[in-house]
This record gives C-alpha cells, sequence and structure tokens, in this order.
C-alpha cells in the first residue's frame, strides 16, 4: 500500500512538472505577496478578524465609503482600482495586494468591460466594528 501511495506522489509531482521527491520531501514554504507598516491598527486589549471575499463584475464598483481602521486587499482574478480622496487612483493585478487607509474616503471599481474581478479582504478591528462606513 505504501508503494502505491509513494507512486501516486511520484505521478502527482510528474504531472505538476516538479522532481518526483519534491511533494513528499520540501516543506510547504509562504510566499510574501505584502509587506507594509501602517498606522491606525485597533489598540485595545481584543480584536476581531475578519477575512471577507467579494466579486466585483465587470464596470462594477464599490460604495463611496471609509474604514475605521486599515484594509488589507489580495487580488485573485482582474484588476483593481482604488480611487482614494486627493490621491492618484491605485490599479493592483491578480497576484497582488494593497493596504487601504483608515479615515479616507474611497470608492472601488473593475474598469473592465469584460473580466469579473475576484478578491480576499482581510480587516482586523476592535469587535463589533463595521467593515466599512458609506459615505453620502
Amino acid at each position: 500500500m505504501q508503494h502505491r501511495a509513494m507512486s501516486g506522489l511520484a505521478l502527482g509531482a510528474a504531472l505538476l512538472g516538479l522532481p518526483a521527491g519534491a511533494l513528499a520531501q520540501d516543506p510547504a514554504r509562504p510566499v510574501q505577496v505584502l509587506r507594509e507598516a501602517v498606522q491606525g491598527m485597533p489598540r485595545g486589549e481584543t480584536q476581531e478578524i475578519q477575512v471577507l471575499t467579494a466579486t466585483i463584475a465587470p464596470g462594477q464598483r464599490t460604495v463611496f465609503h471609509t474604514h475605521r481602521f486599515p484594509v488589507t486587499v489580495l487580488i485573485l482574478e482582474g484588476a483593481f482600482t482604488l480611487e482614494l480622496e486627493g490621491r492618484p487612483p491605485v490599479t493592483v493585478r491578480a497576484g497582488q495586494s494593497l493596504v487601504e487607509p483608515p479615515q479616507v474616503r474611497m470608492t472601488g471599481f473593475n474598469r473592465s468591460p469584460t473580466e469579473v474581478l475576484r478578491l480576499v479582504i482581510f480587516y482586523v478591528g476592535d469587535p463589533g466594528t463595521p467593515f466599512l462606513d458609506p459615505v453620502h
């Protein structure tokens, strides 16, 4: 039985273009996508972590809003354009990440006429803090 499992690993490694022993011997290692020092993080004894996903259709945008604490966004598919009040727009693409600053009015766009935008959002705040505050 163990021989079949090892053969299966070797076959899987070959299909992925890896050396036969790569899956069984090499430890998994993370790849750093973003490292940024930020201000405005919550300082209470307890913080709440929210991980959200969003799918933004071609041409769609977010509401005009602010965040109480920094927000980290990881783009899975497509390109995300963030317009921050008083700053030039920033566009990040699949595999890239950015930090949205707190207390800045902003809106995000999927400017593509055809491609869906998918992203993951990481938000650390005081317990019970809403993810965003709409600006009217």
